[in-house]
């Protein structure tokens, strides 16, 4: 616990000092089932290459094949 100040300088500053805020709460914000997270992922060439080889839509392409791998997985 700290001292009060004997020193009358000392303790009209420690008046005067602002007190220290509280940290805010964490926010746990869940995303809405089936939301899609902007996301960096690192994937071989030749797995990029052969998704946008049909054109547009190849990132919902990669999604659905992960998607399968992970309802594969849970059996």
């Amino acid at each position: 616990m700290a001292r009060r100040p004997t020193n009358p300088k000392d303790a009209a500053e420690a008046l005067f000092r602002p007190a220290p805020k509280p940290a805010a709460p964490a926010i746990e914000r869940r995303a809405a089932p089936e939301a899609k997270e902007l996301v960096s992922l690192r994937i071989d060439s030749a797995v990029l290459e052969h998704f946008q080889a049909d054109g547009p839509g190849w990132q919902d392409r990669i999604n659905d094949a992960l998607r399968a791998a992970v309802e594969a997985d849970k059996g």
